[in-house]
């Protein structure tokens, strides 16, 4: 037997030596979870270990087609000469507590990111690992002691990043490059905006960032919350598995909509009526119909317990709604406030008899009569649903675009819309202070309108964010021209903007063809490179749709079909009648169709695009979209089209 073959059976005896070191970890974790009824102190107890331990369970999980690691690091310097690190997706150990696998997020594992052979960082060796379902099969080492590195250049590292794919996205926990792993690595109480061309990773460095982040303040973002906001569910559901994955279970995955649904959405916005209900003037405009509700009383108080009757004057009255005021509270706290401090006078007057009155006195002379009423006048109750309706019932001047055509009978019975509940979810925001996500990652932002990221910086006020977008990907009518107006609004105005530049996934060709576009877009985006030179760029008539979807079908990989949204039923007809089976973006198919509106953020292995122009006429921004629709390429990308392509690609 050669050396080589010696090293890697040795390196095939440790995967199966370490997949049976997770298992007796999980059986152990099964078996505490089992018994943990009998050890806890009482029901609380019990119910809080049951669920720490059963999520423990749900992280030890095994995927036995996924490497359980990927690397290795042979150090010959610094303090970890002599020993050597295999580098996986968790942390596993032997029954002593030896480390067999460490977690790729642990602090010595940085060097199998970071480590070249300019800045070595005490590795001698760096070795990559090449697995076909689950079972290793190679490997490659990079002597960096001797001045050997091959970055981009090592076979394993480029199969991995190119293998082609079906379902869910998946994570590049084995392929993360430096100026990515920087990224990832940034600090919790750091916010950072990833201006990300196609292809370079982006998305997979905000989830990346997220795992590492709860890797390292577990119990802090457990309190707290990490938050992945993406445009739409079919995105959502795409990337889905990739934390799960990593072994992070427990973070919340929601659309800008599905995070403030306060209402149910039941009416349309005219384009017009939207754009202006998308706006943050609108904000100050309910902020301001919200605080001419608060007025100084008009006359004295007298009330009575039973016993006494007590008196506060107007002046000690008027300066309570003064002070309060000046605090600038949420509006409900500012009037618990007033409630309070009006109470406080009437226990000082007790206090003063000599009376010492309890609690249950406070809370009743908090809701008797006269003191209620003075509320009422001097700050009333308002509902969000109530303040809404009042500024689209009768709107200022400017803002006549969005008055309700036709005003409900009561607010009850009002039909709100997507954009109304923007409007009711920051009324919300100025009565009660939101609680706020310890992290939140926020994809294809540069979508965000001014009121969705005023949304999204309520429940991040004491939190960091991960902003990751491609302005010239931004196809909504309020989509950004420059991330520093989206951070603003997000009340991160110091945080850096990090260019990702050069593309992984996206061949060369594809990347050529879609950056013939920039110039027409009206953004200042650098131009995306890639490391790619063996994709495929075919162009053909819509008639060969059906033969060019066949023969993808023949290769390896995902096949999506991407078209205007009015061509979905005529596309999916003719696949079908030439006896194909398309699914949708809900459904795992290999062969895919889908509108083009519903593409971002997705990626297949072939994409087949019908009529560009189609695409480009269909909306306002249509040229952003056909941006992005080339650029869901990672292998062949094919464009059908009968009609002349549009202007920048002919």
């Amino acid at each position: 037997m050669s050396d080589l073959d010696h090293d890697l059976a040795a390196e095939q005896t440790h995967l199966t030596v370490s997949r049976e070191a997770l298992r007796a970890m999980r059986e152990r974790a099964e078996g505490l979870f089992a018994t943990g009824n009998q050890v806890a102190g009482d029901a609380y107890a019990a119910e809080t270990l049951g669920r720490t331990l059963a999520m423990r369970v749900k992280e030890l999980a095994d995927d036995p087609t996924t490497p359980l690691f990927f690397g290795k690091l042979s150090f010959d310097g610094t303090e970890h000469a002599g020993h050597t690190f295999h580098i996986g997706r968790r942390h596993v150990t032997d029954a002593v507590g030896e480390p067999l696998v460490l977690d790729w997020r642990a602090p010595v594992s940085r060097s199998f990111y970071r480590a070249s052979a300019r800045d070595p960082q005490g590795v001698g060796v760096r070795r990559r690992f090449g697995f076909a379902t689950g079972e290793l099969t190679s490997f490659e080492d990079e002597h960096l002691n001797r001045g050997e590195e091959l970055g981009t250049r090592s076979t394993i590292l480029t199969n991995e990043i190119e293998r082609p794919r079906v379902g869910p996205m998946r994570d590049i926990v084995a392929t993360i490059q430096p100026e990515q792993d920087e990224l990832v690595r940034a600090e919790l109480d750091e916010s950072i905006c990833v201006q990300g061309a196609p292809g370079t990773g982006k998305t997979a460095v905000g989830l990346h960032r997220a795992a590492y982040l709860l890797y390292l303040h577990r119990e802090r973002l457990r309190r707290s919350g990490v938050l992945i906001i993406g445009p739409n569910s079919a995105f959502l559901r795409y990337i889905a598995a990739v934390l799960p994955a990593l072994g992070e279970v427990e973070v919340k995955q929601h659309t800008v909509e599905d995070l403030i649904g306060h209402v149910a959405v039941r009416a349309t916005d005219s384009p017009a009526a939207a754009a202006l209900k998308h706006d943050a003037r609108v904000a100050e405009q309910l902020r301001s119909l919200l605080w001419r509700r608060v007025r100084r009383p008009s006359a004295p108080i007298t009330v009575s317990d039973g016993s006494y009757r007590w008196r506060i004057d107007l002046g000690p009255l008027t300066r309570i709604v003064d002070d309060v005021r000046r605090e600038e509270p949420a509006y409900s706290l500012g009037r618990e406030r007033v409630r309070s401090r009006v109470v406080d006078l009437l226990l000082r007057q007790s206090e003063a008899r000599g009376e010492s009155p309890g609690e249950a006195w406070q809370r009743k002379m908090g809701k008797i009569g006269p003191v209620a009423a003075y509320l009422d006048e001097v700050w009333p109750v308002v509902t969000p649903e109530g303040l809404v309706a009042e500024l689209l019932t009768d709107p200022p001047e400017g803002f006549e675009a969005i008055a309700w055509a036709t005003p409900p009978r009561s607010v009850k019975t009002a039909k709100w819309s997507t954009a109304d509940a923007l409007l009711i979810d920051e009324a919300a925001g100025l009565l009660e202070s939101v609680p706020s996500a310890g992290h939140i990652v926020i994809d294809e932002a540069q979508d965000l309108s001014p009121m969705q990221a005023r949304a999204i910086a309520r429940r991040s006020s004491h939190g960091s964010v991960t902003l990751l977008g491609d302005l010239a990907q931004g196809t909504a009518p309020w989509s950004a021209t420059d991330w520093r107006d989206t951070l603003h609004h997000l009340g991160k105005p110091d945080a850096r903007v990090v260019p990702l530049t050069i593309g992984f996934r996206v061949p060369e060709q594809v990347l050529e063809l879609a950056n013939r576009l920039l110039p027409s877009l009206a953004v200042d985006v650098p131009p995306a490179r890639s490391l790619r030179p063996d994709g495929r760029l075919i162009f053909g008539k819509v008639g060969d749709l059906a033969a060019t979807a066949a023969d993808a079908l023949t290769e390896p990989g995902s096949v999506g079909v991407i078209c205007a949204d009015a061509s979905i039923p005529s596309v999916i007809a003719t696949l079908t009648a030439a006896g194909l089976s398309p699914g949708g973006p809900e459904d795992d198919e290999r062969l895919t169709v889908i509108g083009a509106t519903l593409a971002k953020g997705l990626e297949y292995d072939h994409v087949i695009v019908i009529e560009p122009a189609d695409i480009v006429a269909a909306e306002e921004r249509g040229l952003h979209r056909l941006y992005v629709v080339l650029t869901r390429a990672v292998t062949a990308l094919t464009v059908l089209h009968d009609t002349p392509l549009p202007a920048p690609l002919a």
